[in-house]
């Protein structure tokens, strides 16, 4: 076919015109200029990162049509992205407009001096309290402890980017996610390495929308080496948030910028967030926070009675260890709360002592997790009526429902099989068993069914937190 690139582009964009809005058109596809065309491949320029990957993720279906429509079935298209080699001054320091050669920065707003996020300018907003020095390591937290500190040693410079921690209330991620940024501070004092809450995030660019300030708030945090978010999954149906976040994730990203992202649930259970965020999600390293083991919970009890000052018998920390296991907040809570009654009561700290405490903690943080109440939560989970579960309907989703109900009732509660069967419309123990069995099986073979339980179970975990 003998055509020249500019000539083929064109005739690409007279179809795309046609299935495009025009501010999609002017925003898309205008910036983009034609390099050549060799051996049916035709090759463009597309501005920078954002703009190619807009055009794989919303446009890739009209692009391919073009192509063949106009090279023929064994056309192709290839993208060039120019790297720019500019030096952008460093926050706060004044801006040379005398080299021609560098983007002119002067000419957009002082990120700086936005309401409402100039503090953040010039704060971390870490916490010192949280560092890998009081964070004990277990098994529970290991993967994500040795890649945390592998990332305070080489920021940006792992494959660990983004480190995406997940797990419950109270486990620990919060803290390590501060670990990381306050270890990197250290090691590496010129780097500007920012913790915020989701929840503060969507704030400020609510208030950057509002205000036509964002693109200085994207500058700010594109600004950044170490960008910390805490509980991303808010970011759950807002898409002009998700939308933002995305195009500074990959900034930083494409910048070698390092990214810690938390969550109470791992990327593939995240509803309602874009697929290309949780796609990018997945970049780096998962790591699950996990509920510690009973010897882990001993070392982070120690712990905390050495920092706090105060003596507790070896049989009262087994014997609060054994009884705290939902998470580590709660642990050292029940451990100040058994100080502080000792010292207002001038009782020593033993047996007794522990047992009355714990039983008044126990009420205050929990609610008994009863069959009924695992009934009510797998029945709203599957949106099944809950009358069914106690019925003898043979519907696959009914049976499904039932015999995961059965099964979180057995590890959750401390109801005998006959109980638990008679729960369910009076059913016995062996259709118990069975259905345990039966859950246990499809768990073996199919890792999405094995997700939904393991997603049921976080729940209901959840549940036992007031």
């Amino acid at each position: 076919m003998s055509a020249n690139h500019q000539q083929i582009w064109n005739d690409c964009l007279t179809l795309i015109r046609g299935h495009v809005s025009d501010q999609g058109y002017k925003t898309w596809f205008s910036p983009i200029v034609p390099i050549k065309y060799s051996d049916s491949v035709l090759t463009i320029q597309v501005p920078n990162q954002y703009i190619y990957e807009m055009l794989e993720d919303q446009f890739i279906g009209i692009l391919k049509k073009a192509i063949k429509s106009t090279i023929g079935p064994g056309g192709k298209l290839e993208y060039e992205i120019p790297i720019e080699k500019v030096t952008q001054p460093t926050p706060l320091e004044p801006i040379d407009t005398a080299k021609s050669d560098e983007i002119e920065y002067h000419k957009i707003k002082n990120p700086f001096v936005i309401p409402g996020i100039k503090k953040a300018a010039f704060e971390s907003e870490l916490s010192p309290r949280f560092t890998f020095d009081n964070l004990v390591e277990g098994d529970c937290n290991k993967m994500a402890r040795t890649a945390g500190l592998a990332i305070a040693g080489r920021p940006g410079d792992t494959s660990f980017n983004p480190l995406f921690l997940y797990g419950g209330t109270g486990l620990g991620k919060t803290h390590l996610a501060h670990a990381i940024g306050n270890e990197i501070q250290k090691r590496f004092p010129g780097k500007r390495v920012k913790y915020v809450t989701c929840e503060k995030l969507t704030n400020q660019i609510v208030y950057a929308f509002k205000t036509g300030t964002i693109t200085d708030l994207s500058l700010l945090y594109n600004s950044l080496d170490v960008l910390i978010v805490d509980d991303i999954q808010f970011l759950s149906e807002k898409p002009k948030t998700q939308e933002t976040f995305f195009f500074i994730f990959n900034e930083l990203h494409q910048n070698q910028k390092q990214i810690v992202i938390t969550s109470d649930r791992p990327p593939k259970d995240m509803d309602k967030m874009e697929k290309r965020l949780i796609s990018r999600f997945k970049w780096g390293l998962t790591a699950e926070m996990e509920m510690p083991d009973f010897e882990t919970r001993i070392a982070i009890a120690e712990a905390k009675i050495e920092s706090e000052g105060f003596n507790v018998p070896e049989d009262v920390l087994e014997f609060i260890c054994y009884n705290i296991q939902s998470n580590i907040r709660e642990l050292e809570g029940m451990l100040i709360s058994l100080a502080f009654a000792s010292s207002l009561n001038n009782r020593d700290i033993d047996i007794n002592l522990a047992k009355d405490i714990i039983n008044k903690f126990v009420d205050q943080l929990h609610r008994e997790v009863t069959v009924e109440n695992i009934q009510s939560l797998v029945a709203d989970y599957f949106k099944v009526p809950l009358d069914k579960l106690n019925g003898t309907s043979r519907k696959r989703s009914i049976v499904i429902a039932r015999q995961l109900s059965m099964y979180l009732a057995k590890n959750f509660t401390n109801n005998s099989l006959k109980k638990i069967g008679e729960s369910f419309g009076g059913k016995d123990h062996t259709t118990v068993i069975y259905s345990c069995k039966a859950v246990q099986d499809m768990m073996d073979t199919d890792n999405e069914f094995k997700g939904t339980v393991e997603e049921l179970e976080r729940k209901v975990r959840m549940s036992l937190t007031a």
